[in-house]
Parts: structure tokens; C-alpha cells; sequence
């Protein structure tokens, strides 16, 4: 998955309209191998973006709930500790 595209579901407060046209973006740019479409493409690009949006708020509506909300500290303290240990990782693979 790209590293740019965050877990959106079951967060108190819920994710905004905002992040959730930043993940369809990424995924759309992603998938269609562009940062930015020529103007012939941008109404389909633009589409694909609202598509997937509309998408990702349907599978939300859709799913199963078990357990508290996530929080966003939680998940960035995890991605902290995650790079961490990548870090470390890369430290002791070249030795430095």
C-alpha cells in the first residue's frame, strides 16, 4: 500500500472530507501512474477521485464496528514506533 494513504476508519473524531480526497487522490494517482492529468484527462481523473470517495464512505457506512474508536495520537505514536524500528533496521543492515 502507499505509504501516503492512512487508515481512515473508526476514528473519534471521524475521518474529514479533507482526508478522504487526499486518500482517493493518492489511490487515483497511484493506480492511473500520474501526479497530474493533461487536461484531456482531467474531468476523468477528477471522477476517479470522486468515485473512490464515495466508494470509501459506503464500505464505512457498511462495516462491522468492534471496539473503542481509534484516536489519532494512538495511530501516530504506532507510526512513530514503526519508523523506528525500520530505522533501526536500516542501522544494523549497513552497519552504521
Amino acid at each position: 500500500m502507499c505509504r501516503n494513504i492512512r487508515r481512515l476508519h473508526h476514528f473519534e473524531p471521524p475521518a474529514t472530507e479533507e482526508e478522504l480526497h487526499a486518500s482517493a487522490l493518492q489511490f487515483v494517482r497511484k493506480v492511473s501512474g500520474m501526479t497530474a492529468p493533461s487536461k484531456a484527462n482531467e474531468a476523468a481523473f477528477n471522477r476517479a477521485i470522486e468515485r473512490v470517495m464515495t466508494a470509501t464512505k459506503r464500505l464505512f457506512s457498511e462495516l462491522a464496528v468492534h471496539g473503542p474508536p481509534h484516536t489519532r495520537e494512538e495511530e501516530a505514536r504506532r507510526a512513530k514506533v514503526r519508523g523506528e524500528k525500520r530505522e533501526a533496521q536500516l542501522r544494523a543492515r549497513h552497519g552504521n
